[in-house]
């Protein structure tokens, strides 16, 4: 799944611009945040509680195919903006679900999750890497629509390799139940627990100013004339792979509030060093993104399999995605669209780079004091707090 995400997700920013869409870029990203909203938690209780999270799984990706080329249809035929962005949607309502759902299927056939989670997810970021470098060495495609058809066709690939995977029952099957069970609303109980409460609350602050890094990272590098801006960002993902290597070794290591903040600390981090401008500089602070991603997002996933009940943990990466792709990637790639049209506009409609990813160290820094006082764990006598 995350090969095809790479090779759209990535160049879109430039493939907006290219066809004179680059005002739309925030809106059609938006859509993602939209969908979080609607679709992950009634398909989480769905396949808890009534289908296969394989066959649903199955239908989601054909539709993903299918609808991802309508949507490189209507850029390129000059659509209006409303008739992009209701394709945009469609798309992001079948395609936002998955990741959570895929990450259910994968961890419900592991063994020890807290251990061999890391180095499975590993495959996933490789995946995502392979489509960068697709788009960029082979298909030569930074900019072009060709990116995301080619990204449709491996959709459809996805969707055969389902086929090869094991049936899985719902875990939650049978019983009487409510509306809140159906719509999947009774994973909002989750919160009521102040360590989940914090953790899903801070994945959902942290994927505000994270929101802004690959749509407008790629962009800075083509300003910056850096050949093959796709394929440079997948220096992150290197990072990553080797991250979720050792994750399990750090996650026996240390408390789990020191490995959470410390993938906080070099999000801002990566931020500070984007403010330096060179290209050397942007590089080093895609390499760090590795870190600031693995050591939040894959550690909470984790933590969820490890912390809720067994036939409530689809529905609770489902929330997770509500709230980090949903809440934090709505209010990140809107706020994050206005900021750059502030800076833009107020810098003479040049960009100034190192006062836009200032803002965004700055947002980040808010999110590791936030997390730094209120989060408290199992405490210090526990292990893996």
């Amino acid at each position: 799944m995350a090969l095809p995400m790479g090779m759209w997700t990535v160049p879109l920013g430039n493939v907006m611009l290219a066809f004179q869409k680059g005002h739309l870029l925030p809106w059609v990203l938006a859509t993602g945040g939209i969908s979080a909203f609607i679709s992950p938690l009634v398909i989480g209780a769905l396949a808890d509680q009534r289908v296969s999270p394989t066959l649903i799984l199955r239908w989601l990706s054909l539709a993903t195919s299918l609808l991802l080329a309508l949507v490189c249809r209507a850029i390129k035929a000059g659509w209006s903006d409303a008739a992009i962005l209701a394709c945009a949607l469609a798309m992001s309502l079948v395609s936002t679900p998955m990741w959570g759902l895929g990450s259910s299927v994968v961890l419900s056939q592991l063994r020890q999750p807290g251990r061999q989670f890391g180095p499975v997810r590993a495959w996933a970021t490789i995946g995502w890497m392979a489509g960068g470098w697709l788009v960029s060495y082979v298909l030569h495609s930074d900019s072009s629509v060709l990116s995301g058809y080619v990204a449709a066709g491996f959709w459809l690939v996805v969707t055969a390799f389902t086929c090869t995977l094991p049936i899985i029952p719902p875990p939650d099957a049978g019983g009487h139940r409510g509306w809140k069970q159906i719509l999947g609303l009774d994973a909002l109980d989750l919160l009521r627990d102040p360590n989940h409460r914090m953790v899903f609350i801070t994945a959902a602050l942290y994927t505000m100013p994270l929101a802004a890094f690959y749509p407008y990272c790629v962009r800075h590098l083509k300003e910056l004339g850096v050949p093959g801006p796709t394929g440079i960002m997948t220096l992150g993902q290197i990072t990553e792979v080797l991250v979720m290597i050792v994750l399990a070794n750090l996650m026996t290591r240390f408390r789990l509030k020191w490995v959470f903040l410390s993938g906080i600390a070099f999000g801002l981090l990566r931020y500070l060093v984007f403010m330096l401008g060179t290209p050397s500089w942007i590089i080093t602070g895609i390499v760090l993104h590795g870190l600031a991603y693995t050591l939040y997002f894959i550690t909470t996933q984790i933590y969820l399999e490890d912390r809720i009940p067994t036939i409530q943990r689809a529905r609770a990466q489902a929330l997770l995605t509500l709230l980090s792709s949903g809440v934090g990637n709505l209010a990140g790639f809107l706020g994050s669209g206005l900021w750059l049209a502030y800076c833009e506009k107020s810098n003479g409609g040049h960009v100034p780079w190192s006062t836009f990813w200032g803002g965004l160290a700055l947002a980040t820094g808010f999110v590791f004091l936030f997390f730094a006082l209120f989060y408290k764990g199992r405490g210090r006598h526990l292990e893996n707090s």
